[in-house]
């Protein structure tokens, strides 16, 4: 299956300044965005109480924050969960839902939320309640920057082995630039971010990486195969001739994100929306910016073509 002839010739890196450019800027607006307006941190990382509360009739998330605003509880995250009866509540904690030694007290939270619904409806009733520490989730935001540095350096380090040490530097700076977008963009929207939106970035990680590697191979078979074509000629092939699987990939993954935004539920909503922004970024890195990185780092044949026939590392090649 093919939406463009393998052997069209569009010329993608006649335009490597202006893309190289663009991603340049884009790269600086969103390291802006996040030293300005930051990302929108969910309780999972600034901490706060969390509580499920059901109803015996179904109810409006709009009719449950007005209740609870009403009652003095402002800043709320309602949230209908599994159906129209059940609803997720999250909320920060005020001074006086503190005990005397500065700790959430959840019976003073849950019982201030519960008289807030219970004065516009009787038939609400408390499922659960948990919190997260402001410390806890410290440590998880570490814990995340560590997990996507590690990824990031992994992945450096399997291309340098595969391939070659350019192809691991236009790799890492691409997946730089392919985070840093799209953080960027969460940032702008102010998208809450959560664990399953940490849990997408790191995903995002590893989706870019994937369609690069495909353009990295072939890149390199058409290297081994061609005499005399010049770098630019090579890497301008590699990205029409892999340009239909790039866009397919992408596109029913695309669908089946859009089918979890639509579908799976507002738990996975962040998620579905992370992937969606990830997979647009990640396509066009690959198409726009990897390979003119590479050219601009100056591969050629002789990086990728063993010295000698003798050499043994013509052996370990696939």
């Amino acid at each position: 299956m093919e939406i463009f002839n393998h052997n069209s010739n569009v010329h993608f890196l006649r335009i490597r300044v202006f893309s190289i450019a663009v991603a340049i800027m884009l790269v600086i607006a969103s390291v802006a965005l996040l030293a300005t307006k930051g990302l929108n941190y969910g309780l999972d990382f600034t901490g706060g109480v969390s509580l499920v509360v059901d109803y015996t009739q179904p109810v409006q998330t709009g009719d449950v924050r007005a209740a609870l605003e009403k009652g003095g509880l402002e800043n709320t995250v309602v949230q209908s969960v599994g159906g129209s009866r059940e609803v997720s509540i999250r909320l920060q904690p005020t001074k006086d839902m503190l005990d005397a030694k500065g700790q959430v007290n959840l019976d003073k939270v849950a019982g201030t939320v519960m008289q807030a619904l219970k004065a516009a409806r009787s038939d609400a009733s408390l499922k659960s309640r948990s919190s997260v520490s402001a410390e806890v989730g410290a440590e998880l935001k570490s814990d995340g920057m560590v997990a996507a540095v590690f990824v990031i350096l992994g992945i450096m380090a399997y291309l340098w082995i595969r391939f070659e040490r350019r192809f691991a530097i236009a790799a890492v700076l691409t997946e730089i630039h392919d985070t840093l977008v799209t953080l960027g963009v969460l940032a702008l929207v102010q998208r809450e971010f959560d664990m399953t939106v940490l849990a997408s970035v790191l995903a995002v990680i590893g989706y870019s990486i994937n369609d690069k590697v495909v353009v990295f191979d072939r890149i390199r078979e058409l290297f081994r195969l061609a005499r005399k074509a010049e770098p630019e000629e090579i890497l301008n092939r590699s990205i029409n001739s892999t340009l239909s699987r790039t866009i397919i990939t992408s596109l029913f993954t695309g669908i089946t994100m859009a089918a979890l935004f639509f579908y799976g539920g507002p738990a996975v909503h962040n998620f579905a929306i992370t992937m969606l922004i990830g997979i647009v970024v990640g396509t066009l890195s690959s198409i726009f910016v990897a390979s003119p990185i590479l050219l601009w780092l100056g591969v050629s044949k002789k990086d990728l073509m063993p010295v000698t026939r003798e050499n043994p590392e013509l052996a370990r090649r696939p």
